[in-house]
């Protein structure tokens, strides 16, 4: 185990210019102390500028489905925009970040994902959704790290026949603690962690706890990929 933290930001946190600026030192405070991957999404931008192309958003149980259309605003936004944003703020204050998105390298090598089954037992295509792959070389990612700097990815995964996709940015940050064998994985949005049934925070989750929750529906679609992405940077 390294002693690498994979850091994830929500869209959210980085839209507003103050919100940004405490994320921005967050992640200098501690790529000074220790190795950091950033990891990073984007949706309320993403909606904004569906909205403003004319694109109607479609999402089922709070997963996002991803047409053509939809696929090409993601990228736009995540790799263009948002990362951009995100890697200036860095730099400005003096952190050595490199803005990625998964397609670099193959870091985010990813495979279709597979139908979503609705909490009514529906079937649903989500579209060009990708899930990372076991296969991604992250000999970049790893490389970056151990000169010194801040590898900040974006959302946007690559399959093995050159198709981008649109990936859950709590998923990318577990493949790449995994990947890199990272001893901390820490996901951050505007929530306060993952709540009970009566809205408090559970302190502390083992992997058969998540598994319950998951299996019971008491955590919600977005909360899921969380915790699965905590489940697969513990494998």
């Amino acid at each position: 185990m390294s002693a690498t933290l994979v850091l994830k930001f929500g869209g959210e946190l980085l839209e507003d210019p103050r919100s940004l600026q405490t994320v921005v030192a967050a992640a200098s405070a501690i790529a000074r102390q220790r190795p950091l991957v950033i990891a990073h999404g984007g949706g309320k931008e993403i909606d904004a500028a569906l909205e403003a192309a004319g694109i109607e958003k479609h999402q089922v149980e709070g997963l996002r489905v991803t047409d053509q259309p939809t696929l090409a605003v993601v990228i736009s936004v995540l790799a263009g925009a948002v990362n951009t944003r995100l890697v200036a703020a860095l730099t400005t204050a003096g952190v050595a970040a490199v803005g990625l998105t998964g397609a670099d390298a193959g870091c985010g090598i990813v495979e279709p994902a597979p139908p979503h089954r609705t909490r009514d037992g529906q079937r649903v295509d989500l579209g060009y959704v990708g899930i990372p792959s076991a296969t991604a070389d992250l000999r970049l990612v790893t490389t970056l790290v151990g000169h010194g700097f801040v590898p900040v990815v974006a959302c946007i995964g690559l399959s093995r026949d050159g198709q981008l996709y649109n990936v859950n940015a709590d998923t990318l940050a577990g493949h790449l603690a995994a990947g890199m064998k990272a001893d901390r994985l820490v996901i951050a949005g505007t929530t306060a962690g993952v709540l009970d049934e009566g809205g408090a925070t559970i302190d502390t989750l083992d992997p058969p706890a998540m598994a319950r929750m998951i299996e019971r529906g008491t955590a919600t679609a977005g909360m899921v990929a969380k915790l699965r992405a905590c489940e697969r940077a513990l494998s």
